[in-house]
């Protein structure tokens, strides 16, 4: 196994690590903003960039990262046309928060909470109740939605304050527990095609004096795992979300404000032994390990009674140089998972006992336990700009 040891010939410090902006600039922090100047008790304007609007949508394009809109003006005219506008015209991107993958991001725009206060840490994390792994994007093994996130949604809150809250999204969506614990309140419209979508999200947002209105995108993140985000059929994806934008953004009635913004970037990471370390093929990764959760690019190591430590030192040794390794308690400490003081005790053994965040452009894959997650080409869940930074893009009516 070749490691670049030559890039960081010193393990890498944690105060290193880029931190989401929890508080003033993550995408916990868009909703509540949204509401408060909607006047909806209990919500508080973090994002202190935005201005209020009378109807709100949210865009949220799975994948589409701050970089990847940066890197592709020619296939995406129309947002690259709106960069400037994001974050209240300031041209800076949120902070998707960590891990940035989608169960943990959507938890985190729809509650208005940190990850450390929601509760989805991850892709997959371990049930402390049952010692096995959950997945917390398809919800299983079945657990109840409401004692795994038991706090309302900002859309609940929304709705109970006399504001039109409203989903747009696939009919696969309507009754998912994900959806259930992160986006209800209100009413759920399932349509099929982007193009119904942003129509019904117009209507949906001139339907009441005070909306608050969701609309969701998925295909070009599907686009990336599969293909890679230097594909032509992500790029021709790409080209197809710019349209979308525009469509909804010439409908917006009076008083509106759209917000494009998206659950995390991507990275496309080679094919090759010092790209992709196998932990099912480490014997030196493996010791240890109870169960490994995460995804590659944020793990999340759960460790036999005992072994904490020792699988802690080893990971650091093997992968200090290119993930950012941590104990459980030094990461939610770090503020990884948001502000320590909001950090929730019920959530505490859900996070690993080791905690690795990719630096480079590397991944820990499982071949076995997860070959369909292994054989990804684009991947995401770390600290890094490129996956870590979304945009806010913004259209006033």
């Amino acid at each position: 196994m070749a490691y670049a040891a030559w890039d960081h010939p010193e393990p890498l410090a944690l105060d290193s690590a880029p931190l989401p902006e929890y508080g003033s600039g993550s995408l916990a922090d868009l909703l509540p903003t949204l509401a408060a100047g909607m006047a909806v008790p209990g919500t508080t304007a973090s994002i202190t960039e935005l201005s209020p609007a009378d109807r709100n949508c949210v865009f949220l394009i799975d994948g589409l990262g701050w970089e990847q809109i940066k890197a592709h003006p020619d296939e995406a005219p129309f947002l690259t046309s709106l960069l400037g506008s994001s974050r209240g015209g300031t041209g800076r991107p949120l902070t998707a928060g960590y891990p940035a993958t989608t169960a943990t991001s959507l938890a985190s725009v729809g509650t208005g909470l940190p990850p450390g206060a929601h509760g989805l840490p991850g892709y997959t994390v371990r049930n402390p109740q049952t010692r096995e792994l959950m997945n917390q994007l398809r919800w299983q093994p079945w657990t109840d939605p409401a004692a795994w996130q038991p706090y309302p949604t900002v859309f609940q809150l929304a709705h109970a304050a006399g504001v039109h809250a409203a989903q747009v999204s696939s009919p696969h969506f309507e009754h998912t527990p994900l959806t259930k614990v992160a986006l209800s309140g209100g009413t759920f419209h399932g349509r099929l095609t982007g193009e119904e979508r942003m129509d019904l999200a117009a209507e949906q947002l001139a339907a009441a004096d005070r909306a608050l209105v969701y609309t969701y995108y998925a295909e070009l993140d599907g686009a990336g795992h599969r293909y890679g985000v230097d594909s032509d059929t992500w790029r021709g994806q790409l080209m197809h979300v710019d349209r979308l934008v525009q469509r909804l953004a010439e409908q917006l009635p009076a008083r509106s404000a759209l917000y494009v913004t998206a659950d995390h970037g991507m990275v496309d990471i080679p094919f090759d032994e010092q790209h992709r370390i196998d932990f099912d093929e480490d014997w030196e990764l493996k010791a240890g390990v109870a169960l490994l959760g995460g995804e590659g690019r944020a793990r999340h190591v759960y460790a036999v009674p005992g072994a904490a430590t020792d699988v802690l030192t080893c990971w650091r040794e093997v992968l200090g140089e290119q993930f950012w390794v941590a104990s459980r308690d030094e990461a939610i400490a770090a503020g990884w998972f948001g502000p320590p003081d909001r950090f929730e005790a019920r959530v505490y053994d859900r996070i690993g006992d080791v905690v690795a965040a990719a630096h480079d452009d590397v991944l820990i894959i499982a071949s076995e336990r997860e070959p369909k997650e292994s054989a990804m080409v684009g991947n995401h869940g770390s600290m890094t700009p490129a996956e870590q930074l979304v945009p806010l893009l913004e259209v006033r009516s």
